[in-house]
């Protein structure tokens, strides 16, 4: 049995573990630059600041860029990238490269080519991909500015370099993950062509799939099945998109066990209002779009960052290596609209929320709205019936010493899943039973001298 522990406040927030160092807090900056030089600015009580001293204050540690091929207007371009990347460098921040292998945006809906290589031969578009992303490492290292961690292209759920590399819905066939697992092999071939022995560069594939266990297990069993080798999982999670924190939640710890690689997550976001600022339609603008529990406010915009942070943070065996916001710089500017304006980190006058703070603390384990759990409680595990893993969540109102046994219909203890002093808070635990027999078990919880205890059925 693997049982991982989620959402585990910590009893010690003064001190800081190596491997809490290690942990990514990144942010997606791609449109920096065009805000920047369409007149955005961004502050911190009042002063002007660069955004990247900002972040970096509040622990963000790594930034995020995309490259599109030849970009109509060059943002995002070879050129810029350099530009940025040489800014976050001298602030002593890593650097992640996200290769989009388009021209323009590349999402699950649309993985369009570049035009220079439209009308290619199979075999010549996988050596053009080799030589192009060959080239971009290349020029990166002239500049010292090499990434630290390589993303070979993006949300590619769905295959890349359409239709050669797609395999969703009528491309879905052997003959077509062939194709698209080709491709791969020759962009990474490509950058790792360049990157010197000694340089610990990380190559991560990344999917949108971030609530979607199925749609992900389908992707990484087909992709690793044709022998793609890659470090880091990938994943975007916006809960308007990609379903609930549980599910998310299930889905990294399932991707953990099954393939032992790290996972990061890429891409997420929350508003901190529902009102705009411009005449660009926001992407996010209707209540119906939140999760429960999580208003449109700077506080629910915090109290997302903080869950999703440790939600990550306690992926089973250390697997959880970090997450990167998307685009907190992407305000409205002077000259310059923007549909993610109430996403972003920023007010409308590009100074600094509040939320930010989420970034500079551990999490608290409190949950509700005055900051206090109010009883001791065992919910019942969800799913349940279960096949093969389920989620134990439970409430302790005061400094404990915890634990959560599991026992068969016998009485006879399968597995400790808690034993520890914890904080105040709500917690949840992932529980894998894909080693036991199907049956009725008992999970227990003890704090503080009081018992709970509640039946769940594994069901195959």
């Amino acid at each position: 049995v693997i049982v991982t522990l989620l959402l585990q406040a910590q009893s010690n927030t003064a001190q800081t573990s190596n491997n809490e160092l290690e942990f990514i807090q990144g942010t997606d900056l791609s449109a920096l630059l065009e805000v920047e030089e369409h007149g955005g600015i961004f502050k911190e009580n009042g002063l002007q600041k660069d955004i990247l001293q900002i972040l970096k204050d509040h622990n963000i540690n790594y930034v995020r860029l995309k490259i599109w091929h030849s970009p109509i207007t060059g943002y995002n371009g070879l050129p810029k990238v350099i530009q940025m990347a040489s800014r976050i460098k001298l602030m002593g921040l890593k650097f992640l490269l996200d290769f989009h292998y388009s021209d323009t945006w590349a999402d699950p809906g649309s993985q369009i080519k570049p035009a220079a290589w439209q009308g290619l031969s199979f075999q010549t578009l996988k050596d053009s991909v080799y030589e192009y992303s060959k080239s971009v490492i290349s020029s990166l290292k002239l500049y010292n500015v090499l990434p630290d961690m390589i993303q070979i292209g993006n949300e590619i759920t769905c295959g890349f370099l359409w239709d050669e590399g797609r395999v969703c819905n009528q491309f879905n066939s052997n003959q077509q993950w062939n194709q698209f697992a080709g491709l791969i092999k020759e962009c990474i071939r490509g950058v790792k062509e360049n990157i010197d022995s000694g340089d610990s560069v990380k190559i991560a594939i990344h999917i949108d799939r971030g609530g979607d266990n199925t749609g992900s297990r389908w992707f990484f069993d087909n992709l690793i099945a044709k022998g793609v080798d890659f470090d880091i999982i990938g994943l975007s999670y916006y809960p308007w998109w990609h379903g609930t924190l549980s599910d998310l939640e299930f889905n990294v710890n399932d991707l953990a066990q099954r393939y032992g690689k790290n996972i990061i997550l890429l891409e997420t976001a929350y508003p901190w209002t529902l009102t705009w600022n411009d005449n660009t339609n926001n992407i996010v603008g209707n209540s119906n779009q939140l999760l429960p529990g999580y208003p449109a406010e700077v506080e629910g915009q915090k109290k997302f960052i903080v869950d999703i942070k440790n939600l990550i943070k306690n992926i089973p065996n250390n697997k959880g290596s970090g997450f990167f916001y998307w685009e907190p710089d992407w305000i409205t500017a002077p000259q310059l609209g923007s549909p993610w304006e109430n996403v972003t980190l920023f007010d409308f006058s590009g100074e600094l929320l509040n939320s930010i703070t989420a970034f500079d603390s551990t999490y608290s384990g409190l949950s509700n709205s005055n900051g206090l759990i109010n009883s001791f409680s065992l919910k019942q595990n969800f799913p349940n019936p279960f096949n093969p893993a389920t989620i134990i969540e439970y409430s302790i109102p005061t400094y404990s010493h915890v634990t959560i046994k599991v026992y068969d219909i016998l009485g006879v203890e399968i597995k400790t899943v808690v034993n520890e002093v914890q904080t105040p808070g709500d917690y949840k635990k992932y529980f894998d039973g894909s080693k036991l027999s199907n049956g009725v078990y008992f999970y227990q919880l003890k704090a503080n001298g009081l018992v709970s205890v509640k039946k769940m059925i594994l069901l195959r």
